[in-house]
C-alpha cells in the first residue's frame, strides 16, 4: 500500500498525464453541465407554454382541460360549417346578376326614360321588368325568367338586359 509519501515518489510523467486527464475531465464536465442547463431551460420554456393560461393542477388536469377546449372548438367548427353550407345553398336563389338597358320607346319623347331590368340568380332564374314611358302614360311589365328565358315574348331590350345580367354577373347599366 502506498501512503502519502508514496505519491511523491510517482514519476513526474505520470503525474503530468493524470493532471492533463483531470483537466480534460473538468472541461468535459463543464461543457456537459452547460449542455444540460440549456436543455433544462428549453424544457422549462416548453412546460411554461404548455401550462400558460391553465389553472394550476397536475399535468393530467391540464391535458384534460386542453382536450375539452379542443372538443368545444371542433363542435363550434362543425356548427359553423353547417351554417356556411346553408348560406351557400340559399345564396344560389338570391339575386346575383343585374342588367339594365335604358331606351327611348317612342320618338316623341326626348330622352331614354324607358328601361328594362333583369334580376337573376345564379341559375339565371328571376324576373325581367320593363317600364315603357310615353308623354301620356307609363306602363310596367314583369315577366318571369327561367334559365335565362321566359315563356312570354321578350322585347329586344328585355333580351339585351338578360344577356347583360348573364354576362356580367353584377350590376351593369347599358344605354
Amino acid at each position: 500500500m502506498v501512503g502519502i509519501e508514496g505519491l511523491f515518489n510517482l514519476p513526474s510523467e505520470l503525474i503530468a498525464v493524470l493532471t492533463i486527464l483531470n483537466l480534460i475531465f473538468i472541461i468535459l464536465i463543464f461543457f456537459y453541465a452547460l449542455h444540460c442547463s440549456s436543455k433544462i431551460k428549453r424544457l422549462r420554456n416548453k412546460y411554461n407554454k404548455l401550462v400558460y393560461g391553465v389553472s394550476e393542477g397536475n399535468i393530467e388536469d391540464i391535458l384534460i382541460e386542453c382536450i375539452d377546449r379542443m372538443n368545444k372548438v371542433e363542435m363550434r367548427n362543425r356548427e359553423l360549417e353547417i351554417k356556411l353550407n346553408n348560406m351557400e345553398h340559399s345564396i344560389i336563389s338570391c339575386i346575383q346578376k343585374v342588367g339594365i338597358v335604358r331606351f327611348n320607346a317612342f320618338e316623341d319623347t326626348g330622352s331614354d326614360l324607358s328601361y328594362s331590368i333583369a334580376l337573376l340568380n345564379e341559375n339565371d332564374d328571376g324576373v325581367v321588368i320593363s317600364s315603357i314611358y310615353s308623354r301620356e302614360s307609363s306602363y310596367t311589365y314583369a315577366k318571369p325568367v327561367i334559365s335565362g328565358n321566359s315563356k312570354y315574348p321578350l322585347s329586344a331590350e328585355e333580351i339585351k338586359a338578360i344577356d347583360i345580367a348573364k354576362k356580367n354577373g353584377r350590376s351593369f347599366f347599358h344605354a
